[in-house]
């Protein structure tokens, strides 16, 4: 949950720092965060970037599940109920809900995050502007009812996303290209 709070407009490598960070003071539970002094939080939490804003939403978050009962409480709580109320909480929007139900609670929940719209959009099978809604609709309604597929899937997206589908993709080294419209024009530009 901690991940999903700090990987948003950041890279998981400097996630993964700042969790280093917050472990080796012995502040990686909900109760450590919250008696954390903002700017001791800031600190360790500075490698994710918008370190303020990010100590300010993973203390709403732990005071959050620490009102509810914790995380044990909180698994027992239906999918649509438990995302209702994390959609409540500052700082979670839509892709940080479902990322924290997906991976903390295993929920089959897709992910709709920058790589899985540049990716589709690329293949021409979306256009990239429709609301998070819609396209988590249609991947859920696509694929099926599958905590583990849809971890794998987007995991698959984001590995693609981040090595090959890039800002600037290397259509040169993608498996996809015969299918794409889009790398006719990149690979034009990459000769």
């Amino acid at each position: 949950m901690v991940g999903a709070v700090l990987t948003q407009n950041t890279a998981w490598t400097n996630v993964e720092k700042a969790i280093v960070n917050l472990k080796q003071a012995k502040a990686l539970s909900p109760e450590a965060i919250m008696m954390a002094h903002p700017k001791r939080l800031a600190t360790w939490l500075r490698p994710s970037g918008y370190f303020n804003i990010k100590a300010r939403r993973l203390k709403a978050m732990c005071r959050w599940v620490v009102q509810q009962g914790g995380v044990r409480r909180l698994a027992k709580r239906a999918t649509p109920e438990l995302r209702h109320a994390l959609l409540g909480v500052h700082g979670i929007g839509p892709e940080t809900a479902d990322d924290i139900l997906l991976y903390a609670f295993r929920r089959p929940v897709f992910v709709i995050d920058a790589y899985t719209r540049r990716i589709f959009a690329r293949l021409g099978l979306i256009t990239g502007d429709e609301p998070y809604e819609t396209l988590r609709s249609l991947f859920e309604n696509g694929l099926g009812s599958s905590a583990p597929l849809f971890n794998e899937y987007h995991a698959l997206i984001v590995i693609h996303g981040k090595e090959v589908c890039r800002k600037r993709p290397l259509c040169g080294n993608c498996p996809l290209t015969d299918e794409c419209p889009s790398a006719v024009s990149y690979k034009a530009a990459e000769d």
